[in-house]
């Protein structure tokens, strides 16, 4: 587990040395330049792939090109020295990014009608022979065969949506589909030990209930049309990853961490939702469809006269929950020692504020006023229930 430590202060009360101090700066400093590293790597990597794709514009061309990117990248991993092993990985992934790719776009062009069965195909065949060779192969390997792991597992789902488009598919089956990829990408991500390909299994498992974000006009929105049910769906998957971090061995629980964390981030999104517009449980999932009515006005009539015989959630109910919920899990956090749950927590008391203070108080004084007065007990009252169980806190470390 990460844990955020002033190493200055550390030394000053004597609880380690310099020579230690040192060495935890220096690991922190070799994570971050890592993570510099392989995101220029990765970037570097899918700009060139798209941009020779598109470039060359010809199946012969791109697929001579990248059986010699991935060639040349093969021979410099398997024979080269460790030096130049980043050169490798690049040219050996462009490579089969390359052939990957533009075998999709080619079977778009060529054959719409089966382009989405057929990447799903290839792409299941070449997940499962890279999954072999990625458990199995050489150790210099492991990350040219992780990364084409990847571009397959991509391929794949594309070819899963492609196929959901074409025939049409709508209702009950979606939500299946959507929770297939979740859990093909988050066992992708538990096998590369990849959090953040673990943190976008989140994406298509709110999409079961149509939760999910649109972009217009330099504007980004957040929608969720069944707000308490996402809520619901998101604790469950949360308890679900608490469960699995408290017995599960350490690669395992900081796959678990990262989705609850984005879980839990979803659900508070849908919290803002439901505390600016209230919500009608279940309004979305059934009840009359446009196509059975002849005209909007009679379709809007049908949907008025469901949404009535449903369960509502007033906003000022939705606003009042979301407060407490959220007080309560910062203190939980504070006290378990769970900076990821504890920030997002934060910063989403934050929002709620901020969002409050416009929609429901900027004209009512007083609730400043009560408000204020009762934070300063809570505050006093959380600092005594620290002391009580777990190392006495100073008073000049509270302020």
């Amino acid at each position: 587990m990460y844990y955020v430590a002033q190493t200055d202060q550390l030394v000053a009360d004597g609880v380690i040395d310099t020579t230690q101090a040192d060495e935890i700066q220096t690991r922190a400093r070799a994570a971050m330049i890592a993570i510099c590293v392989n995101s220029l790597l990765i970037a570097g990597i899918v700009a060139a792939t798209l941009g020779l794709v598109f470039f060359l514009a010809s199946a012969l061309s791109v697929a001579v090109c990248g059986g010699l990117f991935l060639g040349a990248g093969l021979l410099i991993l398997r024979y080269g020295a460790v030096l130049y092993r980043m050169f490798g990985n690049a040219s050996a992934l462009i490579g089969a990014g390359m052939l990957i790719s533009g075998t999709g776009f080619e079977l778009v062009d060529k054959v719409p009608d089966i382009a989405g069965l057929m990447m799903a195909a290839i792409g299941a065949v070449l997940a499962i022979l890279f999954y072999w060779r990625f458990r199995a192969g050489f150790a210099r390997l492991r990350f040219a065969y992780g990364a084409v792991l990847v571009m397959a597992v991509a391929m794949h789902l594309t070819g899963v949506y492609s196929a959901a488009y074409e025939y049409d598919l709508a209702g009950w089956p979606m939500p299946i589909i959507h929770f297939y990829v979740f859990a093909l990408i988050a066992a992708l991500g538990l096998t590369l030990d990849l959090r953040i390909i673990t943190a976008l299994a989140i994406v298509p498992f709110a999409q079961m209930l149509d939760t999910g974000t649109y972009y217009f006009s330099a504007a980004y929105v957040f929608y969720s049309p069944e707000s308490t049910l996402s809520i619901l769906q998101m604790s469950a998957l949360i308890a679900a990853c608490l469960w699995i971090v408290g017995r599960a061995g350490p690669a395992l629980a900081r796959q678990a961490g990262v989705l609850m964390i984005m879980a839990f981030i979803v659900a508070n999104l849908c919290f803002l939702v439901g505390s600016i517009w209230g919500d009608t449980v279940a309004s979305h999932l059934f009840g009359p469809e446009r196509a059975d009515f002849e005209d909007w006005r009679a379709y809007g009539d049908a949907v008025a006269v469901y949404r009535a015989t449903l369960p509502h959630i007033s906003e000022g109910i939705y606003a009042i929950v979301w407060a407490v919920l959220l007080a309560g899990l910062i203190v939980w956090a504070a006290m378990s020692n769970r900076r990821g749950m504890f920030n997002a927590a934060m910063t989403f008391a934050g929002i709620h504020a901020y969002t409050q203070m416009f929609e429901s108080f900027y004209d009512e004084p007083l609730a400043y006023v009560i408000g204020g007065l009762a934070a300063i007990p809570l505050a006093f009252g959380l600092w005594q229930l620290n002391n009580a169980w777990f190392k006495p806190l100073s008073p000049a470390s509270t302020q």
